[in-house]
């Protein structure tokens, strides 16, 4: 049925392997969740393992129908129930089909937004704060809660980098699309001239993972505490409650800085941490998907620039699906389904293209 279908169906065999490992058993959160993921995964297993089923009999049928020696009646009786055993095998393969356009349970996680200027200066870091407040009314209009993960302001009111954590129903559903470069045309507040400048902005969107998906070795974490700082590289707090997390075998680093006490920081980077190291396994599984998919909703990766944003004409265009649209103040303000629910389409019908 294609490559989804075999990643599936390759989960379910690792799982079934790992949930008769007495290390695994030894874990009760850790078997939670396998079997959890493998219940999900077990009706379509069952259901291949019917398909088989019915093409071992369609086979040894169509043997009996080739012999010479098959009797005119059991020719007969052969031949209906080869009519049967295809309708039954058409109906199965349909039902599996649906089966795989269903959600997957991974489009049901929180997330954790990290937006960064790029290029373009004080223009840049103003359009990470319009892209904040842009997902942060969008959050507020499914009820979703948002909370600060991290933040560095800049002198003119924009921000430099924001980390944000989005809870809620379907959230990365919804947001995973929008990793990416953002292009923003307009003319800065700065600008006497009123020459339009184009300026970018970086915009990455990790599942938050679970303590049981990601467990981290404290003998694997660098961690240093440092004093809190403002835009302008000012003291902010006098006590050393900032906190630096190093996970040293991959060499990825979070800093966070916007709690007073040191322990919920820590806490806060680590709920990055465990966000960009399971990031780092989804891009490995990136990896596999086919060629069409990729081409069609587009890599998923931050460098790849996904859409701009043109002031003067009052336009936002998605480039990956060639999507234009002319309501940028309604997107600016939350409104994003106009321009989400196109993409959901198109990763729809790619899905449908990776099982023909």
């Amino acid at each position: 049925m294609g490559e989804l279908f075999q990643a599936r169906l390759r989960r379910f065999e690792e799982l079934e392997q790992l949930l008769s490992d007495p290390k695994v058993l030894t874990d009760s959160r850790q078997v939670k969740v396998y079997a959890k993921e493998m219940a999900a995964l077990k009706p379509l297993a069952d259901r291949n393992r019917e398909c088989r089923r019915l093409k071992d009999q369609i086979r040894t049928t169509q043997e009996l129908l080739d012999s010479k020696e098959t009797q005119p009646d059991m020719r007969t009786l052969a031949l209906c129930e080869m009519e049967e055993l295809k309708a039954r095998l058409e109906a199965l393969e349909r039902e599996m089909e649906g089966m795989l356009l269903e959600e997957d349970p991974e489009e049901a996680r929180n997330v954790i937004v990290e937006i960064r200027a790029g290029t373009g200066g004080s223009e840049a870091s103003l359009f990470a704060a319009d892209l904040y407040r842009m997902y942060s009314r969008f959050a507020a209009r499914r009820s979703w809660r948002v909370e600060p993960l991290g933040s560095s302001p800049s002198e003119v009111g924009g921000v430099k980098e924001v980390i944000f954590a989005v809870e809620g129903e379907d959230v990365f559903r919804w947001l995973r699309f929008e990793r990416g470069v953002h292009r923003v045309q307009r003319v800065p507040v700065t600008e006497a001239s009123g020459r339009i400048h184009t300026s970018t902005v970086t915009v990455a969107v990790l599942p938050q993972a679970e303590e049981v998906e990601v467990q981290l070795d404290p003998k694997d974490l660098r961690i240093d505490v440092f004093r809190s700082s403002g835009p302008g590289g000012q003291s902010v707090n006098t006590a050393d409650s900032a906190v630096r997390i190093t996970h040293l075998p991959t060499g990825v680093v979070v800093s966070c800085q916007d709690e007073r006490s040191q322990l919920k920081n820590k806490a806060k980077g680590m709920k990055v941490l465990r966000a960009r190291l399971l990031e780092l396994k989804s891009q490995e599984q990136a990896a596999q998907r086919t060629q069409e998919r990729r081409s069609q909703i587009g890599t998923g990766d931050r460098s790849e620039k996904i859409r701009t944003y043109n002031f003067p004409d009052r336009r936002v265009t998605d480039h990956r699906i060639n999507f234009t649209s002319h309501r940028l103040e309604d997107l600016l303000n939350g409104e994003m389904e106009d321009l989400l629910n196109p993409l959901l389409e198109a990763d729809r019908q790619a899905k449908l293209g990776e099982r023909r």
